[in-house]
């Protein structure tokens, strides 16, 4: 590919003293990965431990300075290595993660965390809230933005025509009539039909025990899951290395691999890039298919 036709995306290194840094100049190492784009780098990288203060507020610096160029149309992306959410929230982030804070830099309403991983597809109604307050948080509205938003990714940024896209149930057996749970009849149903009524081939609530294994066998396209380890879970048991978080609704292509800081291996060379290189190359292949 000539170089003039090269994207210019930025990747953020993430907090400085996780494996943001090291999965991402392990990434670059990979002449196929390099040559995919232009990489613009935004953040610190050190040999010694900054401490949770200093690499917080590191990380916020980078993440702001990739965001203004974005606005400046000087990149046409963003990869985002793990961030802290303890450390940066003591440098003054006022957001629950990555996606919240871009959503609220350009200004979209509706977003929508979806993990891509060679078998799964799966978009999130919840993401960071804590287990006991899902059900307080699920809305027919916000389960038909997830249903519409995740609709219009599969056919623009994966080019299928007529996805096939299936909602879990909150509670065991999708409710089972009711027995187990009353979300599914008063809540998950009704955001289905009015999914259904805008024309998007959805079907559920499904039983989550099950939903997974007909998906990851080619059922369906996408699954819509309603909080964050019941759509995660089954993506990293299936693939742990390759799992790509992308966000949906925002004017930008956001990509990040599905990993955490894991402070607990930074520095010692073990960290794995195999995620931080789906998330370059999802990245890039949205942007050609867009071009």
């Amino acid at each position: 590919m000539p170089l003039k036709s090269k994207p210019t995306f930025g990747i953020t290194l993430g907090d400085p003293d996780g494996i943001g840094p090291e999965i991402v100049f392990k990434a670059l190492q990979d002449k196929k990965i390099r040559k995919l784009a232009n990489w613009k780098l935004y953040g610190s990288a050190s040999n010694k431990p900054m401490g949770a203060q200093r690499s917080g507020l590191m990380s916020l610096r980078a993440l702001e300075h990739a965001v203004a160029d974005l606005k400046k149309k000087k990149i046409v992306g963003l990869v985002t290595a793990p961030i802290s959410k303890e450390r940066i929230q003591k440098s003054g982030f006022k957001f629950p993660g990555h996606t919240e804070f871009l959503a609220h830099e350009f200004k979209s309403k509706k977003t929508v965390m979806m993990v891509v991983s060679p078998k799964l597809k799966v978009s999130l109604v919840t993401i960071h809230a804590p287990l006991k307050k899902v059900s307080s948080l699920l809305t027919i509205s916000k389960i038909v933005d997830t249903i519409v938003l995740t609709h219009q990714s599969l056919k623009k940024d994966f080019c299928i025509k007529n996805p096939r896209i299936a909602v879990c149930g909150l509670n065991p057996h999708a409710g089972e009539k009711g027995i187990f749970g009353k979300e599914e009849q008063k809540i998950i149903s009704p955001a289905i039909r009015k999914a259904q009524s805008k024309k998007i081939n959805v079907s559920g609530p499904h039983p989550s025990d099950s939903l997974f294994y007909q998906a990851a066998n080619g059922r369906f396209d996408a699954v819509v899951a309603m909080y964050h380890d019941q759509g995660l879970i089954p993506i990293k048991t299936l693939d742990f290395h390759h799992g790509v978080n992308m966000t949906l609704g925002l004017p930008i292509i956001r990509t990040s691999p599905d990993q955490g800081c894991a402070f607990d291996i930074a520095g010692k060379g073990m960290a794995n890039p195999s995620s931080m290189k789906a998330a370059m190359k999802l990245a890039v292949e949205v942007w050609r298919k867009k071009s």
